[in-house]
Order: C-alpha cells, then sequence, then structure tokens
C-alpha cells in the first residue's frame, strides 16, 4: 500500500505543479491574476482529483498484476502437472519402465528416424511358480527388481519396456548384431545372478530366457516384434535361460 500511496503523492505533485504553471502563463495572457480563490482553486483542483483518482488506478493495478502474477503461477503448476501426468501415462506402475504402448510408440519413432539396433524380448523363467510358492506380493516384488536391473544395464539412448505379465522389451540403440549378442547374454547373466529374496529372507531364484533380432535401418517394429518374439519362443522351447537370435 505505501508503494501505492508514494506514486499516488508524485502524481498529485505533478498535477498540482501543471496546474500552477498553466495558471501562472496563461491567466496574466488574459489580463488576470492568480491570487485569493482562484490560486486556492489552482491547488485544491489537482490535489482533489489526482490523489483519489492515481490512488484508484495503482490500486487497481497492483491487483491486477497479483492476479496475474497467481494466474502464471497456476498455469506453471497445471504445465507440471500435465507433464508429471503423461510422464506417468507412459510408465507400468509396478517396474517402472515404459509400458507396452509406450515401448512401442518408443519403438516406431526408431523405426522412423531411420535407426538400427537390437530388439530383445525377455520372458523370465518358471514366474508363475513364484507366484504359486511365495505370493503375488513377492511376484510383484520380482518384477519391480528386474525392472530396476533392466533399467541398470541399458544406455540413455536405449528402450525399455514392459510389454506384459512377465514380459519385457528392450531395443538397444545401432549396435552390431555381434554386440546385441554380448549384451543379451550379459543381461540374462545378471538376472541369474540377483539375489532376491522373499520378506522372509528365502532366496528365490530367478532367470530368463530372451529372443533377439537385429534390427536393420527403417525395420518393420510389428515384425521385428514378431521375429524377436519367435526367437523368444524357440529359446523356451530349448532348455530356457537362454538367448536366441
Amino acid at each position: 500500500m505505501s508503494r501505492i500511496l508514494a506514486k499516488s503523492i508524485a502524481v498529485t505533485v505533478l498535477a498540482l505543479l501543471a496546474s500552477l504553471a498553466i495558471s501562472f502563463t496563461f491567466v496574466p495572457m488574459l489580463g488576470g491574476e492568480v491570487s485569493g480563490a482562484g490560486l486556492v482553486m489552482t491547488i485544491v483542483c489537482p490535489i482533489a482529483v489526482a490523489l483519489p483518482a492515481s490512488t484508484l488506478h495503482y490500486w487497481q493495478s497492483e491487483r491486477l498484476r497479483r492476479a496475474n502474477g497467481a494466474l502464471m503461477a497456476a498455469n506453471d503448476k497445471l504445465e507440471e502437472a500435465y507433464r508429471q501426468l503423461h510422464s506417468q501415462s507412459r510408465l507400468d506402475a509396478l517396474t517402472g519402465v515404459l509400458n507396452r504402448h509406450a515401448f512401442a510408440q518408443e519403438l516406431q519413432a526408431v523405426s522412423e528416424a531411420a535407426a538400427s539396433g537390437g530388439l530383445l524380448f525377455i520372458d523370465l523363467d518358471h514366474f508363475k511358480s513364484i507366484n504359486d510358492r511365495f505370493g503375488h506380493a513377492t511376484g510383484d516384488e520380482a518384477l519391480r527388481a528386474i525392472g530396476q536391473l533392466l533399467t541398470g544395464h541399458v544406455r540413455a539412448t536405449d528402450i525399455v519396456g514392459r510389454l506384459g505379465g512377465e514380459e519385457f522389451g528392450i531395443f538397444l540403440h545401432s549396435v552390431t548384431a555381434e554386440h546385441m549378442l554380448d549384451r543379451s547374454h550379459r543381461i540374462r547373466e545378471a538376472v541369474r545372478s540377483l539375489d532376491f529374496r522373499t520378506p522372509a529372507g528365502a532366496q528365490v531364484a530367478l532367470g530368463a530366457s530372451i529372443g533377439a533380432f537385429h534390427c536393420p535401418a527403417g525395420f518393420d517394429p510389428s515384425q521385428a516384434l514378431a521375429a524377436a518374439d519367435g526367437n523368444l519362443y524357440r529359446a523356451k522351447s530349448t532348455g530356457r535361460n537362454t538367448v536366441i537370435a
């Protein structure tokens, strides 16, 4: 409020000076004299008009400034909430990796960018027995641990997603077929070596079968997924805990 009053007083002083300047310039030119009631009116009128008018103007301007600031802050919060919601809608709530739809979108974007790389279709071996023996809560914790493990074994340019149930997908950006196989075996070994335990401390053995397919530039995402899935089926049919490309 003090800022508003200071501005209003400054405007009032300027109005008063302008009124006096006009009166003492033009009244003598017209043959008159600035004195008495005329001088009083010259002083009182600008004060009576300028002070309340300028105070009201600056008060409304301040209210508008604060309202605009609050609106901008609310808009920033809304945009941040939208970004978070959009990000959460792309993630699998349990594992924290991309959900199937978002993974497919990212794979399509890689294809349209004419990039090549290795596509891995990963399935946890005998996962149903974990749910049956230790309960679904333990199974969920195992999936969460696998999601973290897979995320830790890829680069920022790679893509990790949960394709459904105990199935995961990884796209290794710009790797050769040989490098794809090497990474696949390292991931399989990391899953096998994971020290995962139940809340009671019982160790739970985990394993993964991996179907790998090397995607050339401009690959068809649906065909690539089908090929990797076919290799995964062969991996599970030949004893599990292995990689087929």
